[in-house]
């Protein structure tokens, strides 16, 4: 006899074959409830560069990346520099400020302006009503505990002044995949009990110092995909792996240690939550969460096997972490294939992550089909996706080189799944965007359907009941991708990497977004003046160093 949660998800298809989540052909910013919310994200190792200024030691992406690990050798110690261009702004007032008059009149006007730092006046022209972020932990505490990095801690400060003055809201991540890498080195990091402790200590930092502007934090961004990634695969830092599932990992147990990474995160989250809740909560107002990458996950056939499978997937993808938060432990389809290699909780851990979020934050691109792998469960050593039994089909039909299938109505489908299965949670889109070739077109065509066709899914979602309160893009500049470095992108905006002051310039995206989030229709004669195939820089100059 099926399960409650195969059953439901057996209605699900059957009402996504009657025609649920087509898209809404019109609509305007003003069809969202007007307490929803709409901007655009980066993240720090991606976005900032500055990585070895002002006191900020290595994360564990520094090291990665300085060993050659991307297929383009390039790295995060200039990204999009966007630690300098504020520093450059402020210097640049200042040297004026001495060199002009000495009077206080002046002095207001140079604040003024430095508060027009230019990536954020770029989201105010944008009409961004929020910004994601993620904080560097090593730039705020370069020892991964014990003293804060003043500079960093003005960094960010600044940062979170300038977009609230401009009424934009910071949405801020804790753990954006760049742990310190004195702590990795340590204890050897997320697979270390310590972790708990010191991410919560982390936390505490961050709301401390930013928590009176800064209402909503999500502990750790893509708790799957990093669990996965860095210690299955092998592809992310710290890069743990064991044949046969990654390659040229020095150490590392793809069998086991993704189910410890993952509960020892489960943990830190709902230590940080607690302690948020206990101490800052009343008198902050806020709100946290955790966020996942999710697949709307479609069986291959009509077979029952491969229903189940799907079902299995969503367990294996979601389930792994939103069941403990939800309902206080694993589900069983882990449990039993997984067996004593995933940990288990004390009754004690069990009532402190159950319900320890206020909201869940859903990274979602894409959908995939699920086949049934019934074989996989017979090899002694087996890896998460072995353990999950199924295996995921991407369809690319005729696609561009590097981008992604606009499949939008999955947009809707993994809101609908949350809904019924999680008790309708209040839901933040994190992430949602197209990928291109990384000097493509700034007429990027491509981008703008794909996310007129996600977000009007989206607007399906919410007037179909869903509790989903946000949408970021990503990103909103063409930022360091952790997957391969320069070669694709995402951003709103476009980077000339070969311009010594990393010129910004709107791509049609950007155009098409400003105008939809101005009230103006979805569907618009959106058109700028572009160089329709910019050339591509012999080098990327700033990338190697």
């Amino acid at each position: 006899m099926l399960g409650f949660s195969s059953s439901l998800f057996i209605l699900l298809l059957t009402v996504a074959e009657m025609g649920f989540g087509q898209n809404t052909a019109k609509f305007s910013r003003d069809d969202f409830p007007s307490h929803f919310v709409f901007g655009s994200g980066t993240s720090a190792y991606q976005v900032e560069g500055a990585a070895f200024d002002d006191g900020r030691t290595p994360s564990i992406w520094d090291n990665f990346t300085h060993a050659g690990n991307l297929d383009d050798k390039s790295n995060g110690d200039i990204a999009c520099d966007q630690y300098h261009k504020y520093k450059f702004l402020i210097m640049k007032l200042l040297d004026d400020y001495i060199y002009s008059a000495n009077d206080a009149t002046w002095c207001n006007n140079v604040l003024s302006l430095y508060l027009l730092q230019e990536d954020v006046k770029l989201m105010v022209d944008t009409g961004l009503e929020a910004y994601r972020f993620s904080i560097s932990w090593s730039r705020l505490i370069p020892n991964g505990r014990g003293p804060v990095n003043p500079k960093g801690l003005q960094y960010y400060n600044n940062l979170i002044n300038e977009l609230t003055i401009h009424g934009i809201q910071p949405h801020v991540t804790l753990f954006h995949y760049d742990l310190p890498q004195v702590l990795e080195d340590e204890y050897e990091g997320w697979l270390g009990r310590d972790i708990v402790k010191d991410f919560t200590a982390y936390a505490d930092v961050c709301f401390r110092e930013f928590g009176d502007r800064v209402l909503y934090w999500t502990t750790v961004n893509e708790a799957n995909v990093f669990a996965l990634g860095s210690y299955d695969s092998g592809i992310f830092p710290p890069k743990r792996c064991s044949s046969p599932y990654g390659a040229n990992c020095a150490s590392g147990n793809s069998t086991s240690e993704p189910y410890i990474v993952a509960h020892n995160i489960l943990l830190a989250h709902a230590s940080a939550a607690r302690l948020y809740k206990k101490k800052y909560q009343a008198k902050q107002h806020g709100f946290i969460g955790l966020n996942l990458f999710i697949y709307w996950f479609i069986p291959l056939t009509n077979a029952k096997e491969d229903v189940l499978a799907t079902q299995r997937a969503y367990d294996f993808y979601v389930g792994w972490f939103f069941d403990p938060l939800v309902f206080g432990d694993y589900p069983d389809t882990m449990k039993k294939n997984v067996g004593s290699r995933i940990p288990s909780f004390t009754p004690h851990q069990s009532e402190q992550v159950k319900g320890s979020f206020d909201f869940f934050g859903v990274n979602h691109y894409g959908t995939s089909y699920i086949k049934d792998n019934p074989n996989s469960l017979k090899i002694d050593q087996r890896d998460f996706n072995e353990d999950m039994a199924a295996k995921l089909v991407f369809k690319r039909n005729d696609l561009p080189v590097g981008e992604f299938p606009i499949i939008a109505s999955g947009m809707q489908e993994v809101l609908e799944y949350v809904k019924q299965v999680y008790g309708n949670p209040p839901i933040y889109i994190h992430e949602n965007g197209q990928m291109t070739l990384r000097n493509a077109s700034l007429n990027d065509t491509s981008r703008v359907k794909y996310l007129e066709a996600y977000i009007g899914s989206l607007l399906n979602a919410v007037r179909n009941g869903s509790d989903t309160r946000g949408y970021f893009s990503w990103s909103f500049l063409d930022v360091f991708e952790l997957l391969d470095g320069y070669k694709s992108s995402f951003g709103l905006y476009y980077i000339d990497m070969n311009d010594r002051d990393l010129k910004r310039y709107p791509k049609l995206s950007a155009q098409w977004y400003s105008n939809f989030l101005k009230g103006r229709s979805s569907i618009s004669n959106v058109t700028i003046e572009t160089k329709n195939n910019l050339s591509a820089p012999s080098q990327i100059t700033h990338s190697s160093q």
